[in-house]
């Protein structure tokens, strides 16, 4: 971030920012804001992603993450709180990328291991469906961190930091989440 030199002046501009965007909620006040900053959001993202067009396709889902994420932390010196954003988040889309073939779901379902392998996999796929179908239906805040937590395995700490919440309402969203998720997949087939 050295070669992001930010002056007093424009720190103080951009806590102006912030502030009206949260009394407002005005999309155009936090663009104006972002895109002060969008070029080393760009360069962050290029570093860790090492890839053109994911970064630029970075750069436009962290933006779209400010507009929840300014409402729920406190921000004293912008630039730096968005270069710890926009490095989370590419870090968090690698750690995805590498795990998104190892995801167990051992958590929710337990496989027969007396089934033919064709029998297997239309079993396996079945609970894969209603696990996309009963992950939709979870309230946002239990989605979002039993995301976190199984599919980017995400320990509560860094859960906290990312969405906002404190470790008792992560440890609450996810073992409620797990609860309604492990009912709703037991039930999904009557219902469908």
């Amino acid at each position: 971030m050295s070669m992001f030199i930010y002056s007093t002046d424009q720190k103080e501009e951009d806590h102006i920012l912030v502030d009206r965007y949260r009394k407002s909620g005005d999309l155009a006040i936090l663009g104006d804001l972002y895109q002060r900053h969008t070029e080393m959001v760009y360069y962050v993202c290029l570093r860790y992603l090492q890839d053109q067009e994911m970064s630029k396709d970075a750069v436009m889902n962290i933006f779209e993450e400010l507009i929840h994420k300014i409402n729920k932390q406190e921000i004293k010196d912008f630039p730096r709180w968005l270069y710890v954003v926009s490095k989370n988040h590419c870090l968090m889309y690698l750690r995805a990328q590498k795990n998104k073939s190892s995801v167990s779901l051992d958590e929710f379902v337990k496989f027969p291991s007396e089934l033919h392998q064709v029998e297997y996999d239309d079993e396996k796929e079945q609970q894969l469906t209603a696990m996309e179908g009963c992950m939709e239906r979870l309230p946002e805040k239990q989605k979002e961190t039993i995301h976190l937590f199984f599919l980017q395995e995400k320990c509560y700490q860094e859960i906290s930091v990312y969405t906002g919440y404190s470790l008792p309402e992560v440890k609450s969203y996810i073992q409620n989440g797990k609860r309604n998720l492990k009912n709703c997949m037991e039930t999904w087939h009557e219902k469908q």
